[in-house]
Parts: C-alpha cells; sequence; structure tokens
C-alpha cells in the first residue's frame, strides 16, 4: 500500500516532536526544518490535534508537542487519523457492483492487516530508528577524503555538472 505525503509529514512532525520531548515545538520551525510548506505544515498539525495525537496551543507563545509519550503511540494510530482506511471498489459514476461485496470485503481485510503490522510499532521506535540513521550519515560524512586504502572518491557527476569529462583513476 502506498501512503499519500500528508501520512509521511504527519509521521516527521510527531517524530520532531518526540525529539523535543516536552518542549513546545512552533509550526513555522517545524515548516522550514521538514521543507513543507507552512500551510501544509498547519493543516496537518490541526489533523493531528483533532487525532488527540498532539496538543496546539496559539499564540506567540504557541507551539505543539506530543499529547502522550511517544511510547504510547501507535504508528497505525496514526495512519488511521490521515489515510482512509477504507476500500470500495466502484463500477463508474458513483454506483457499486452486485459482486463487488465480496472483493471490497477482501480489500478491507488485506487493508486491516496491513494496519495491525503498524500497530506493532510505536512513534519512539520510529524517533530511535530515524536518530541513529541521522547519526551514522553524519559519520559517513565525517570521514576523510582518502580512505584506509588511500583511494580516493570518484566524483564523476560533479565533474560532468562543471564540463569536464570523467577522471580516470
Amino acid at each position: 500500500m502506498r501512503l499519500t505525503k500528508s501520512t509521511s509529514h504527519a509521521i516527521r512532525i510527531l517524530i520532531a516532536c518526540a525529539e523535543a520531548e516536552a518542549r513546545l515545538v512552533k509550526v513555522a520551525e517545524l515548516s522550514q526544518r521538514l521543507s513543507i510548506t507552512p500551510q501544509n505544515a498547519f493543516k496537518i498539525v490541526n489533523m493531528l490535534a483533532r487525532a488527540g495525537l498532539i496538543e496546539a496551543w496559539r499564540g506567540r507563545n504557541g507551539g505543539v508537542r506530543l499529547a502522550r509519550p511517544a511510547r504510547l503511540i501507535r504508528i497505525g494510530e496514526i495512519v488511521r487519523a490521515t489515510e482512509v482506511t477504507h476500500v470500495e471498489i466502484e463500477v463508474g459514476a458513483g454506483r457499486r457492483r452486485e459482486g463487488s461485496r465480496g472483493v471490497n470485503r477482501i480489500l478491507d481485510d488485506a487493508l486491516s492487516a496491513f494496519i495491525d503490522v503498524l500497530d506493532q510499532h510505536t512513534l519512539a521506535d520510529m524517533a530511535r530508528a530515524q536518530s541513529a540513521s541521522r547519526a551514522h550519515r553524519v559519520k559517513v560524512r565525517a570521514l576523510p577524503r582518502a580512505t584506509a586504502a588511500g583511494l580516493r572518491p570518484r566524483r564523476l557527476f560533479a565533474d560532468r555538472q562543471r564540463g569536464h569529462p570523467p577522471r580516470r583513476f
């Protein structure tokens, strides 16, 4: 199943709130940090607040934070709040096919199984995985240009952008 960008943004917003712990996070800050338009960020924050996943305060000193600890928020709960969790096959022009009830039930069962798997994981699990991934990327960037074997990395793409032919090592 493919999830929408709104769900991806919602999960990223919730991870940012989980990393901030009890501190209020400004929606404008989230928007900038996650490269989401401010309008989209406000729309998603509103949706998450209505679902009871975050608490939101308005005003100059306002912001958002998780409504409960990240270890108690299931990923399936986030998907249910942001996605359509009912599938129905239509023939066209809003009409349903007579024999489609069985197909709809099968698709609903598949969707339920997908969300049940997501319910096995928490927001805290995702936040830990993301921070570990971020730490790994920082280590990779910090490596010296020459490796232990004395080889230089190939910079073919950067050379092509400047109009130079590829280097031969």
